[in-house]
């Protein structure tokens, strides 16, 4: 018996790792996995550091680890295989559709059995989730929040939620005054390990490709920085709760130029490759309530995201792939425009954030959400487009991740759980944020020289989608004031909306 660690599954105190402790372990470093994509280098670099961080430890720890480096997942269980032609795989189930079924094909290729396991880095099991759905119509992430607070005890007295109210979105709607200072980020000097790494990946990873942008280049990292042991995830995890967590609610849907991170946790990268779990970043964040140290707000919107929002997902990402990757509701056929890999646009808003992603291969989910997905949504960027660049630019990114957070969540494309699209105009870039101060587009108009192409594209938007969106009752408002529009006002936006999408194919938005 052999137990297969994946890279995303780096814990050993869940799965096969934690009930066959005797048994010796295989992690296998595939090149080919890691060129199905032009992945940022941080991303590569931080899963296999952390890979070869994790191999460490448990050799350290007495274990029998055998490391493969290959060319394939089939390469590197024939090179096990040829020493260890009886042995049998035990491994965490995968999050990623298909890819259960690929090492399946794999090992057996191999002359190797696989045996998978429920994946307990999560909260919530599939058997749990598939009778909470059973007998509703469709999905609503409320609904569900709320049974996994019943379910864990969490924010929880006599049954009722602590402090009265289940969610307190309405008080973390702040911007942050001009005279507030955003915390430290913290940051984790690499060590040889790590370097030898990123030499690597910077030499391997670099082209190759079979379109533009070629392997990592289209990237400018700087440096490296995000944790890729578990002491190291845990120095992050006690760094939010101390420092960022108080202030988390209030500004986590703020956006500012000269801070990318605020309050935020970053703690996504170390709870994706399982090196945290998310039941001890739960209880950490509520422990600081009950001692006092973090508000009510700020707690319950940091659970809310761990416990609701990144288990919903997760398992609407299990039960309606493969569809769900394909999705197009809107039929929405725009290429993703060049400056989402190069930055290179007058919008101070996307500028800045696609630079953050180039940098670092991060911003926070708001930007997400309602920067880079809201513009994809008014552009009309085909949902599988933008969601292969989401894939390869985020350091935390996987695809049970951002597949429902772009696909259904961003774009609107799947019909599964959105109950509207995450569609907005300048107001609320504005509202939320300090970036229309200092851009060369004006946020007040909607047609003319300088008007910017939030503005002109959300109405466009609206009038292009309306034979799908009118009914919708959530859309009732901007409806009536897309009625409030004359004739000669719709076909300006319409065709300075035409002249934005030609502008924007040759690289001069």
């Amino acid at each position: 018996m052999t137990v297969l660690v994946l890279g995303d599954q780096l814990s050993p105190r869940h799965g096969p790792l934690a009930t066959r402790p005797d048994d010796p372990v295989l992690l296998v470093e595939s090149t080919a996995f890691a060129e199905r994509l032009p992945y940022h280098p941080h991303k590569l670099t931080l899963v296999f550091s952390a890979m070869r961080h994790f191999r460490d430890r448990l050799r350290e720890q007495g274990r029998t680890v055998h490391y493969v480096q290959s060319e394939t997942f089939r390469d590197g269980f024939e090179q096990y295989a040829a020493d260890h032609p009886d042995a049998t795989l035990h491994c965490l189930r995968p999050s990623t559709h298909g890819s259960a079924d690929g090492l399946r094909e794999a090992a057996t290729g191999a002359g190797l059995d696989i045996e998978f396991v429920d994946n307990d880095l999560f909260m919530c099991d599939a058997e749990t989730f598939d009778e909470w759905a059973s007998d509703r119509e469709g999905y609503r992430h409320e609904d569900f929040y709320r049974f996994m607070r019943r379910k864990t005890g969490y924010l929880m007295a006599d049954g009722e939620p602590v402090g009265g109210e289940w969610n307190y979105d309405d008080q973390n709607r702040e911007t942050p005054p001009d005279d507030w200072e955003a915390p430290p980020v913290p940051s984790f000097e690499p060590d040889e390990t790590t370097r030898d790494v990123e030499r690597w990946v910077t030499e391997r990873f670099d082209g190759g490709y079979d379109s533009p942008p070629y392997g990592g280049s289209w990237a400018d990292p700087e440096e490296f920085r995000w944790p890729v042991t578990r002491r190291q995830a845990v120095r992050a995890l006690d760094d939010f709760v101390s420092n960022r967590l108080p202030t988390f609610g209030d500004y986590q849907d703020a956006m500012l130029d000269s801070e990318w991170a605020l309050s935020h946790s970053l703690l996504s990268t170390s709870l994706n490759l399982g090196i945290l779990h998310p039941r001890e970043v739960i209880e950490r964040a509520i422990e600081a309530y009950h001692d006092g140290h973090a508000p009510l707000n700020c707690v319950e919107g940091f659970v809310r995201q761990v416990l609701g929002w990144r288990e919903f997902l997760r398992h609407v990402y299990r039960r309606e792939m493969p569809e769900l990757a394909t999705a197009n509701a809107l039929e929405a056929t725009e290429d993703l425009p060049e400056f989402y890999w190069t930055g290179e646009t007058e919008m101070a808003c996307l500028s800045d954030v696609v630079d953050g992603v180039r940098t670092r291969g991060y911003s926070h989910h708001i930007e997400r959400l309602m920067l880079l997905s809201n513009f994809a949504l008014l552009y009309g960027v085909e949902p599988a487009q933008l969601n292969r660049w989401f894939h390869a630019g985020y350091v935390d990114a996987f695809h049970w991740v951002t597949t429902p957070n772009v696909v259904e969540m961003g774009l609107y494309a799947g019909d599964l759980f959105a109950t509207k699209p995450y569609a907005a105009s300048a107001n609320y870039v504005d509202k939320m944020s300090d970036y229309c101060g200092d851009c060369p587009y004006y946020k007040t108009k909607t047609t003319g020289e300088g008007a910017c192409p939030f503005n002109t594209l959300y109405w466009d938007f609206l009038d292009r989608n309306e034979e799908r969106l009118r009914s919708n009752h959530r859309m009732g408002l901007v409806y009536s004031h897309l009625d409030n529009k004359s004739e000669g006002e719709l076909t300006a936006i319409r065709e300075q909306a035409g002249d934005l999408r030609e502008r924007a194919r040759q690289g001069d938005l």
